[in-house]
């Protein structure tokens, strides 16, 4: 009954920062948060199971449920223009994912090439869909307690990177700029409009495919 009562207060403390300018440390939360419910759905959609500790479930109609969901919407479309990018993701890194240290230190590798060239929201999902792939790999590869420590390490990656970018834009709530309009069945958004711009077969890194908006 304790372990349930802390974990009301901690997803009431994140759903209270979404309502005014939030702190490092709580973009940070947030951010792992997020990151819990991220690989959460992509582990069901895979048909996997996985237990996550203190997992602040959405509340139906609030601002972490919103994000939540536009961020995994933005996901689906970056994973079907490159799929290869997502799916066994220690193979094309050549990890052995028996140890803690290699597997989240190939995550931050990825995560600082995947920023080098500056911050954008595409390239902040294009992070949390490497996490997933990895998770998913773990999960597979029977390290289920490999995700924690991923989910621990992208939290951190946001706290030393994204939480300047982040505390300029007002929080995680700005992803929600990126869908420009809704419709029956489909989101269009930013990322869709600026890929058919470029053309349906351009070929570059995956985190070069997503510019500024």
């Amino acid at each position: 009954m304790e372990v349930l009562r802390r974990s009301s207060v901690f997803a009431a403390e994140i759903m209270d920062a979404f309502d005014r300018s939030p702190t490092d440390k709580e973009l940070v939360a947030q951010a792992k948060a997020l990151g819990r419910e991220f690989v959460h759905a992509r582990l069901l959609r895979a048909g996997l199971a996985w237990s996550a500790p203190e997992r602040a479930a959405p509340v139906p109609g609030g601002r972490l449920a919103e994000v939540c969901a536009v961020l995994l919407r933005l996901g689906d479309e970056l994973e079907l223009i490159r799929p290869s990018v997502y799916r066994n993701v220690a193979r094309q890194l050549n990890i052995s994912l028996q140890s803690e240290t290699v597997v989240t230190d190939a995550f931050l590798a990825v995560a600082s090439q995947i920023f080098s060239g500056g911050i954008t929201w595409g390239k902040v999902v294009s992070l949390y869909s490497v996490a997933a792939g990895l998770a998913i790999d773990c999960v597979r590869q029977a390290q289920p307690a490999m995700v924690h420590a991923l989910v621990d390490c992208l939290g951190e990656f946001v706290r030393k990177t994204l939480a300047p970018w982040l505390r300029r834009r007002g929080g995680w709530t700005d992803v929600l700029k990126c869908v420009v309009s809704t419709e029956p069945g489909f989101r269009s958004h930013w990322l869709v409009a600026a890929l058919c711009s470029f053309g349906r077969f351009l070929k570059a890194a995956f985190f070069l495919l997503l510019p500024e908006r």
